[in-house]
């Protein structure tokens, strides 16, 4: 049980690794890669790559790679700590938007189209 368990916790780091890094790729290519939520004024709206899946797959990635960490170390802190951290990381989503909003004029129409953190779902 314990194998099948870290197996899964690997799988989902790996998926996690994915949206990380293919996230950052993307927005350095666009010059939109910064550490803070606001968007930068040279930057270019990114919506290929993994943005074509969710519109903060940076995000997504943090949030996956600490549920994987929870799987592979299955501890009651490791899982409050995971769902903190979707909880932080979705507020700084919300206030980023706005910003995203005012900045690009395509962004409403992305957002209408594209799922925020969870493809399909959310």
């Amino acid at each position: 049980m314990a194998g099948t368990r870290q197996l899964l916790g690997y799988m989902v780091g790996i998926i996690a690794a994915a949206f990380l890094g293919s996230g950052i790729a993307e927005l350095r290519r666009a010059r939109a890669f910064t550490a803070v939520p606001r968007p930068r004024v040279e930057a270019q709206l990114v919506e290929r790559g993994p943005y074509r899946l969710v519109r903060h797959p940076i995000y997504t990635g943090l949030i996956l790679g600490a549920l994987g960490l929870a799987v592979i170390t299955p501890w009651a802190g490791t899982f409050i700590a995971t769902g903190l951290l979707a909880v932080v990381l979705d507020l700084k989503r919300r206030r980023e938007e706005v910003w995203l909003a005012e900045r690009y004029a395509g962004y409403a129409a992305y957002r209408e189209r594209t799922k925020a953190l969870i493809p399909f779902l959310y």
